[in-house]
């Protein structure tokens, strides 16, 4: 290993102290979305950069949601590379059903525990002291390290890497690395797109005994989801990435939980929240249902929404709107980036991470979106969107070592 990759990995190995003391605290900043406001992280953000006079600017279209923007030129010039990280996190739901504090931070057992925890306050960390370890060293590289530290991810909001993408050119780049859990075991190079549908029913009620006087809006919204799942039979045309999806199905599996390797080229639709009736004795005039459908690559909002419109029409009670979409992406998964991942991986810790793409999505597609290559690697998803979120201490510095070495291949290659 070259004198300098050694030399950050002391580094790391000397910071260990500080590095998960900055995690703790960063887990201690309060940042659920909704509601969004992330101020105290960012202001904690901003003085870890302070305190290492590190430049910065924040870029804040909504003031409850900064975006803090940082970047360092090195000795030659040459490629850019972005590290891209979010702060804000899913609510912590009821804080009686955890076992430790969701806003704690505690270290129990080798595991860091708190919401964001894995997503994605490791990997932003990871990405914070990856540009200030590298900017130790930019008198012996080339091109430069743009940071970006954003908000509002967690509801694909306007606000955060979006408002950037569109009104900060800087940011691009010409490589993006993110730190989203994945496991150790599979750097995402992709996708699926997700594609939120909200439904309406509404009929004209009656009293509950009257059922021959009115449709149930509660028991058309039963039938109408019933007949949404068929949208899960919809088959993608055969593509090229197909036979390394199939290679990678045991890793996939690993990272998401048995079974998830079977829907990762398969539409998937989870019903997720639903609304209705008013009254246990009238029948329901209403009834308001949202849909999460996940999209494979090779199949576009187009041909699902032409079946949507298909189970509707049988529905003339029901209506329907799209509340967010976003199509499916991917970056070449032999790109120079995965590689630097895969190889600085098995260097650490004896791991070969595979290509795969992910069932959730995240910022890193808005790069993608921009035919710009954006590779994401972090923690297992242990606990993500639920309760007793945590992060391992080996996997948080596995994660943290592979990036600093990741980032620094790219801005040292010739």
């Amino acid at each position: 290993m070259p004198q300098n990759k050694q030399q950050l990995l002391r580094w790391i190995d000397q910071d260990r102290d500080v590095l998960l003391v900055f995690l703790q605290d960063f887990i201690r900043c309060r940042t659920p979305n909704p509601p969004g406001d992330t101020r105290v992280a960012a202001t904690y953000v901003q003085k870890f950069l302070d305190d290492r006079e590190l430049a910065y600017r924040v870029v804040a279209p909504n003031p409850e949601m900064p975006n803090i923007v940082a970047k360092f030129a090195c000795a030659r010039p040459g490629r850019n590379l972005v590290l891209n990280g979010h702060i804000d996190v899913f609510p912590a739901g009821d804080p009686e059903k955890w076992t430790h504090d969701p806003w704690g931070g505690e270290s129990v057992d080798g595991k860091i525990f708190g919401r964001g925890a894995c997503d994605m306050k490791c990997g932003t960390t990871a990405s914070i002291f990856t540009y200030y370890y590298l900017s130790r060293l930019r008198a012996e590289l080339q091109g430069s390290l743009t940071l970006t530290v954003v908000s509002d991810e967690e509801t694909f909001g306007p606000w955060g890497a979006r408002y950037l993408i569109d009104h900060e050119p800087d940011v691009l780049g010409d490589c993006l690395l993110n730190g989203e859990p994945t496991s150790l075991f599979g750097f995402r190079f992709g996708e699926k797109g997700p594609l939120w549908l909200r439904f309406a029913v509404r009929t004209p009620g009656a009293h509950g005994a009257y059922t021959h006087k009115s449709k149930s809006a509660i028991m058309i919204a039963a039938k109408l989801i019933n007949d949404l799942l068929r949208l899960g039979e919809i088959e993608p045309a055969a593509g090229s990435l197909d036979a390394l999806l199939d290679g990678a199905a045991n890793v996939v599996d690993r990272a998401y939980g048995n079974g998830a390797s079977k829907i990762i080229r398969k539409v998937t639709v989870a019903p997720t929240v639903i609304h209705g009736g008013v009254k246990v004795n009238m029948i329901a005039t209403e009834c308001m249902f949202e849909v999460d459908i996940r999209l494979p690559i090779g199949l576009d909002e187009k041909r699902i929404l032409a079946e949507v419109e298909k189970i509707v029409a049988e529905y003339p009670e029901a209506s329907y709107e799209v509340i967010n979409s976003a199509p499916s992406n991917w970056s070449p998964p032999g790109s120079e980036m995965g590689k630097y991942i895969q190889q600085n991986a098995n260097a650490i810790s004896r791991i070969e991470p595979a290509a795969i793409i992910g069932l959730g999505g995240c910022d890193a597609r808005l790069w993608r979106y921009k035919n710009i290559p954006a590779f994401v690697y972090g923690p297992s998803p242990t606990g993500m969107g639920t309760y007793d979120e945590y992060v391992t201490i080996d996997e948080f510095f596995h994660v943290v070592k592979t990036h600093v070495l990741s980032a620094y291949d790219y801005l040292a290659a010739a």
